[in-house]
């Protein structure tokens, strides 16, 4: 099998998901074409050497519908030879993409390819395309399925964190989160959005919170207390975890994921095309996988699907340097700690998307670069990432630099 590399990641910066926000002017295609455009200049790249462009979308309809990759792809200037996929895994989508992209390669059926992804949640609502999950009465009856936020709850319920402790949680991602940015560590792989004039639409995350306390976060009624108890999602996953007296509501918008547009790309290939195109691999994908997992608390895929990876490699956890799991919501990145016993100065050390925000189908794809970014910063060799998934998922990556 033909080892892959990843030679370079870029993203956009997340704009606020709301029609107020600094990217709500910017099309999904745009978007996308942004990130594709940089990998392109930055690599001084032949993108007629380019096989496909895999991009992650979770709400593929409208703007985001209609294979958007192929038309990001045209709206980028690539060569017209460069095919391009849609594919969707919810909040995974992103990560799925760059996976799909190296397994073309480590088959030896593409030299080089590019996994991304891209949302815009300011144009393209949630659940915009649809699904029987929880459109159809039948497929919901049968999966008890509920709201996310009520999973998160759950969780949170189910294996004992409070409103303090996934309030703090949120607190410290807003912090590292700010200072990454001050810090400047984020500079080399942020690429900025630009007007059809050449002007900076958005070169920062606009959703980080540098001023968030306890305090203020103790202000904030949960989420997903009413829709629990008026829309019975909380009689419904009672059912499925009988031994939960009740659900203690404890998310909020301050520690849950923040709705923002962005897009990602991850430049990947074999070792020849590189040393025929003068590229410098950064790292090495040494293997992925996805799994599934009970899909009515749903949130809980990262740490056996962390396991099944870890395993296939013959690694322990311990032989990984730094994680990146996505803050879907605080209790999710707590349970991942307390299942596999991380440290939380070994994940997401530069705060994650409570601070920063969750484009569902670009965030897999924009870890994957803070990840390597960070191994490259602080001299460190291995790497996992890993996102939870609606309906019960999980997918992660584990890559070493070169």
């Amino acid at each position: 099998m033909t080892d892959a590399y990843i030679y370079d990641a870029v993203r956009t910066p997340r704009g606020e998901g709301k029609p107020k926000g600094a990217l709500n002017e910017v099309s999904p295609v745009r978007l996308a074409a942004a990130a594709l455009a940089a990998l392109r200049d930055r690599n001084d790249l032949d993108t007629s050497c380019v096989d496909d462009v895999v991009l992650g979308c979770s709400e593929p309809a409208g703007e985001q519908g209609a294979v958007i990759a192929r038309s990001a792809v045209l709206m980028a200037d690539y060569d017209q030879s460069v095919s391009g996929v849609q594919i969707n895994r919810f909040c995974a989508s992103g990560l799925e993409a760059v996976n799909m992209a190296a397994a073309q390669v480590m088959a030896g059926q593409a030299d080089l390819a590019i996994g991304g992804g891209v949302e815009s949640m300011s144009r393209v609502a949630m659940a915009s395309s649809g699904g029987a999950w929880f459109a159809d009465p039948q497929v919901a009856f049968k999966t008890y399925y509920v709201q996310q936020g009520i999973s998160a709850d759950l969780i949170a319920t189910k294996y004992g964190f409070s409103r303090d402790d996934v309030d703090a949680y949120a607190v410290e991602s807003q912090k590292r989160a700010a200072e990454a940015w001050d810090d400047g560590r984020f500079k080399e792989s942020v690429v900025p959005v630009k007007d059809q004039n050449d002007a900076i639409i958005l070169d920062r995350d606009e959703h980080v919170r540098p001023d968030t306390d306890m305090q203020a976060l103790a202000a904030l009624n949960p989420a997903f207390e009413e829709m629990g108890r008026d829309l019975g999602f909380d009689s419904v996953i009672l059912q499925r975890y009988p031994e939960v007296e009740r659900i203690d509501h404890v998310h909020h918008a301050g520690n849950s994921s923040g709705i923002v547009d962005g897009a990602g790309a991850v430049l990947v290939g074999s070792r020849e095309i590189g040393d025929s195109l003068g590229l410098k691999p950064r790292a090495r994908i040494r293997n992925f996988g996805s799994i599934g997992s009970e899909p009515s608390i749903m949130l809980t895929g990262p740490a056996p699907v962390t396991r099944k990876v870890l395993a296939r490699g013959g690694m322990e956890t311990g032989d990984i340097d730094l994680y990146e799991l996505n803050e879907a919501f605080a209790a999710v990145v707590l349970r991942y700690m307390q299942d596999l016993g991380v440290p939380h100065d070994r994940i997401n050390v530069n705060g994650g998307a409570i601070a920063m925000g969750h484009p569902l189908g670009a965030t897999g794809a924009m870890i994957l670069g803070t990840l390597l970014d960070e191994l490259e910063r602080r001299d460190l060799e291995t790497g996992l990432c890993t996102l939870c998934i609606g309906a019960g998922m999980g997918v992660a990556m584990v890559i070493e630099r070169v």
